[in-house]
């Protein structure tokens, strides 16, 4: 059980680093858009980097709890 949750901590670190990377892409990639009249796709833009964030912080918890 303990090389279970070993590699499930493992693999779950993984997922949080990588959903955190494509946080900062998508945050990224509302600059072009700040500013201008698109204000629908900085508003939908940063929601997804809201729903990107929570997940990050859900599996760093996840983490926690099975370390």
């Amino acid at each position: 059980m303990a090389a279970s949750l070993e590699r499930t901590s493992s693999e779950l670190s993984t997922i949080a680093d990588n959903v955190g990377r494509y946080r900062e892409r998508v945050a990224g990639l509302a600059e072009p858009f700040v500013g201008t009249e698109r204000d629908d796709i900085v508003g939908a833009i940063h929601e997804a980097e809201r729903q990107l964030r929570s997940a990050e912080r859900t599996l760093q918890r996840a983490i926690r709890q099975v370390s």
